[in-house]
């Protein structure tokens, strides 16, 4: 039977899709990296990273609403600068950056996963884990894409309840004198480990994909926006209040890549540290999946544009199977070689940089999209800030992670310059 377009999504299962796109593999890969930076205030950084993309969330909503399109991102983008050289490197530093969130959940997959092995060679093991975690996810897109969308809610279901668990159990084991301001790093820290961490807010902008489904979009679009990053703010700040507050620093900072898991010992001993080690795969394993579906699907898209390699425009049982298979294979090869924090900083980054050109998007129609100009301002301000501080702190500590940054850039540009002009044979200029 063929599908006929009909608005099926209510306002609970678009939340469901921000709330899944947000926490995904994000808050297992990166709680050990805030602590790290921010100590005693660590839940200072998770709710100014909030704040960022509750800003961010605004312009989304309003053009969302204006522009309802499975594009999402892409869409905005090109309706405001024309297609350009511009929006055509913006998309492709869109599509690369999925590469590294990808990366970045099949990383903490290995970690979390590493905890199930004593022993052995740790160097394999890891390899193997974060291999195995994209390759899996590969074959089932190749083989039924349908099958992601429907475990997706009950993924959802299983790592946010358990989130909860962890919190509810863990916040009368909370000691409030680690929280204090004495255990807190300077402004500058707690705003960069904000921003390093961002990553694990990136998502929301999935809602935005699917505004074509969803019933009422002028009225449940916004509030879906609103709702899960508002939520998965309120998750945040409270599982880093009860991580910090409940486990030694020392012992965090031993564990920092499945914090998560040693969050959980103190109330729920052993038991505690497993069901959170199988939350952290089954999460990681769902966003991975989802991420490859989605990311083969935007190379799909532009491709059919030109804008990228007529091969990723190849569908096969509307699967978008040559798109599948390079996605993951750039993601091993990514996952594989840089570091956990690397690709915090890396995936951090370029969502900021996104969110940045997006706010200014919808600043430049905000008459058209019916949107408040202040808002998107203090937008366009915060993620400008967000990212120069993140870049400024990272190129005095990890050097490496800001060439492979900007080498992306470099990257999105190029080709868009050279592919625009070899092989389209046309060039987008500035459309004034």
């Amino acid at each position: 039977m063929e599908h006929q377009h009909i608005r099926s999504v209510g306002v609970w299962g678009a939340i469901a899709i921000g709330i899944g796109g947000m926490v995904g593999g994000g808050i297992f890969a990166v709680l050990g990296e805030a602590v790290s930076l921010a100590h005693g205030a660590t839940f200072v950084a998770f709710f100014f990273a909030g704040i960022v993309a509750l800003l961010t969330a605004y312009a989304y909503a309003k053009l969302s609403v204006a522009l309802p399109n499975r594009g999402g991102t892409v869409v905005f983008v090109d309706r405001a600068f024309q297609k350009n050289l511009l929006s055509g490197s913006v998309n492709l530093m869109l599509w690369l950056s999925y590469l590294v969130t990808i990366s970045l959940y099949a990383t903490a997959f290995a970690s979390y996963g590493g905890t199930f092995f004593h022993g052995g060679e740790r160097f394999y093991i890891e390899h193997g884990l974060i291999t195995v975690a994209i390759l899996l996810p590969m074959l089932i897109n190749l083989v039924s894409a349908s099958f992601v969308s429907k475990s997706e809610t009950l993924f959802v279901f299983i790592k946010v309840s358990l989130l909860l668990l962890i919190i509810v159990s863990g916040l009368f084991y909370v000691d409030t004198q680690r929280l204090s301001p004495a255990h807190w790093e300077s402004p500058i820290a707690i705003v960069t480990a904000g921003m390093i961490i961002f990553v694990a807010y990136e998502g929301f902008e999935l809602i935005a994909n699917a505004a074509e489904d969803i019933k009422e979009p002028a009225k449940n679009l916004p509030r879906a926006f609103y709702a899960s990053v508002l939520f998965v703010i309120f998750l945040y700040v409270t599982i880093s209040i009860v991580t910090v507050g409940v486990v030694p620093e020392a012992k965090l900072m031993e564990a920092k890549d499945y914090a998560l898991a040693i969050a959980a010992e103190p109330a729920l001993g052993q038991i505690g540290f497993t069901l959170v080690a199988v939350a952290a795969l089954l999460s990681t394993f769902s966003a991975i999946n989802a991420t490859i579906y989605g990311n083969a699907r935007l190379g799909y898209n532009l491709a059919k544009e030109g804008r990228l390699p007529r091969s990723l425009a190849h569908e096969n049982r509307h699967i978008p199977g040559t798109g599948v298979v390079i996605t993951s294979l750039l993601s091993i090869l990514l996952a594989n070689s840089i570091s956990l924090t690397e690709i915090a900083i890396i995936g951090s980054a370029g969502f900021l940089l996104i969110f940045f050109v997006v706010n200014i998007a919808a600043y430049k129609m905000r008459h058209f999209i019916h949107a408040n100009g202040i808002v998107l301002l203090s937008g366009i301000g915060l993620s400008a800030l967000a990212l120069v501080t993140l870049l400024y702190h990272t190129y005095s500590t990890n050097p490496r992670a800001i060439i492979v940054f900007v080498s992306f850039i470099a990257i999105s540009v190029l080709f868009e310059m050279l592919y625009g002009r070899l092989v389209r044979g046309q060039f987008f200029e500035r459309q004034y």
